[in-house]
């Protein structure tokens, strides 16, 4: 199984890391290349006409510029905040960008809503890109984990919608860069995961599992304080609002399908997408979900390495949750970062060269494919993960 060829236990690993980080840096490239294209031709942040074009960041702007008016519940009102977001870019447009986020995130948004709106969706990317990239060269030990993240083909993606894929990449790497020498930062950053929690859902169970419970502790505390200081500067008008329109929006995205099922890359997307039912959608999701709980308590609780552990629970936070898009999937990068941190010190396999190529192929093609290719690629990184655990438990059983 293992590929000689690649990468070896006897070869030098920093030629390994070099090939890794020299792929990287040609996909960054290509996809400055593609930005710059789009913008020139007037398809990125600034249209023809030298408008500014509307895209997934304009719910955040719209939010901020809301709460800064002093209505910051109104961001859960669909009519008032699509009216935002027309102001924001100065002119109509047919779609609606809904703001989903608990209040704590409103922090952000009224920071960004400071600045003019082309503007604030540059530093957007600029201030959170740092953030992920720092997470994949803690987790590589490599400076080619830079140039790594930057070849995930899911950051052109986040890029051009302007999304939210760094923040969420960069916190979930953090935590479990942290985890093992920096209990308490992992817990900072876990608890501010919570402005996504449909992501966190299988962390409590792995830490319940390895004992971690200064993390655990650490990001209770950051949640709770986070939610008291947005209750404290935005009232409870907000929460009230986000709670009741939970409901609304789990109907028109999950139950409807108004945001296309095709272009969300779950489980759940895929069963409806196909002609499934949302009872059997839901009856899916919940099954896996299930199912991927017991095998990281059970993998957490084992003596696998950590860095298998971590990959585990990077691809299990995907495949967990019903709602993920393909910008979402900057996180994939965590997973298979833990995943190639193990091969470098203990040789490749075939599979995981291939693997990895196909992954990277899947997420390359999704704007040109109407079909569930992010899915795809987080279940070929899961099966590389699942492989590389059975190799080592059988390894141990030998010794």
């Amino acid at each position: 199984m293992s590929a000689q060829g690649i990468a070896t236990p006897t070869t030098p690993q920093m030629s390994a890391a070099r090939l890794i980080g020299l792929i990287g840096l040609m996909l960054a490239l290509g996809y400055l290349v593609v930005l710059g294209g789009a913008w020139v031709q007037g398809h990125w942040l600034i249209d023809a006409q030298g408008r500014a074009i509307a895209n997934d960041f304009v719910n955040v702007w719209a939010a901020g510029q809301l709460a800064l008016d002093g209505n910051a519940a109104a961001a859960y009102d669909w009519t008032i905040h699509k009216t935002a977001e027309v102001r924001a870019v100065g002119h109509a447009f047919e779609n609606y960008y809904g703001w989903h986020y608990p209040p704590t995130f409103l922090f952000a948004a009224v920071s960004l809503a400071m600045l003019p709106y082309t503007a604030a969706a540059l530093v957007w990317l600029g201030v959170t890109l740092p953030g992920y990239l720092a997470a994949m060269r803690a987790i590589t030990g490599q400076r080619a984990g830079i140039l790594l993240a930057l070849g995930c083909p899911a950051v052109l993606w986040n890029a051009t919608a302007g999304q939210n894929g760094f923040l969420t990449a960069s916190l979930i790497g953090g935590t479990l860069a942290c985890i093992e020498r920096h209990p308490a930062w992992a817990g900072i950053f876990l608890g501010l995961l919570t402005y996504k929690p449909h992501f966190g859902l299988l962390f409590p169970v792995a830490l319940i599992a390895g004992a971690r419970w200064r993390v655990i502790i650490v990001a209770a505390g950051v949640a709770i304080a986070m939610a008291l200081l947005s209750w404290v500067s935005f009232g409870s008008a907000p929460w009230q609002a986000f709670f009741d329109g939970l409901s609304v929006t789990s109907q028109a995205v999950l139950g409807e399908g108004r945001a296309d099922l095709h272009r969300l890359q779950s489980v759940f997307g895929f069963v409806r997408a196909h002609g499934g039912s949302e009872t059997v959608a839901w009856a899916a999701q919940a099954s896996v979900a299930g199912a991927l709980a017991l095998a990281i308590f059970a993998l957490w609780r084992s003596r696998a390495p950590f860095e298998l552990k971590a990959a585990a629970l990077g691809c299990a936070a995907l495949l967990a949750t019903p709602y993920l898009y393909i910008y979402d999937l900057v996180v994939l990068a965590i997973p298979a970062a833990f995943l190639i941190r193990f091969a470098l010190v203990r040789g490749f396999f075939i599979s995981e060269a291939i693997g990895l190529s196909a992954a990277a192929a899947l997420l390359l093609i999704y704007p040109y494919v109407k079909t569930h290719t992010g899915l795809a690629t987080t279940l070929i990184v899961a099966m590389l993960v699942m492989q590389r655990v059975l190799s080592s438990a059988r390894n141990n059983s030998v010794r």
